[in-house]
């Protein structure tokens, strides 16, 4: 079933003071997106290192993401795998071509993503979608 994936980059907005922002991320987690497990543990580092908050804080967001979301998508060696051919061919850092091959695994047809570029499309299935533009 295609679906949209999201970004640890979009997600951490939906935790911050820009209303605006927050708003159109608020909006794309309303529509259940699919995110994977990478997200979730992204988002809880950036969270306790950047954002300063603490562990319990963290913990009730990353349960709350994993709800709100319509599948989370797992980290495994076929996902690893896919992400280094997407660094081969894309250029991409390990992370981001990590995030791209858990999208393309869950079958998305958009990923959102500050971090990308904006109306890339990614073997032809995946388009990326910068929401903020």
């Amino acid at each position: 079933m295609p679906g949209k994936f999201i970004d640890t980059n979009i997600v951490i907005y939906s935790l911050g003071k820009d209303e605006a922002k927050r708003g159109v991320v608020l909006t794309i987690l309303a529509d259940s997106p699919v995110m994977s497990v990478q997200v979730l543990s992204e988002t809880a580092n950036t969270m306790r290192r950047k954002l300063g908050f603490d562990i319990n804080a963290v913990v009730k967001v990353v349960d709350r993401l994993s709800q709100v979301c319509c599948r989370l998508q797992p980290l495994t060696l076929d996902t690893l795998r896919g992400g280094l051919g997407i660094a081969q061919r894309y250029g991409f850092s390990h992370y981001d071509s990590l995030i791209v091959a858990a999208a393309l695994q869950a079958d998305c047809t958009v990923l959102y993503s500050e971090d990308l570029q904006h109306g890339q499309v990614i073997d032809g299935k995946l388009k990326i979608i910068n929401p903020f533009l």
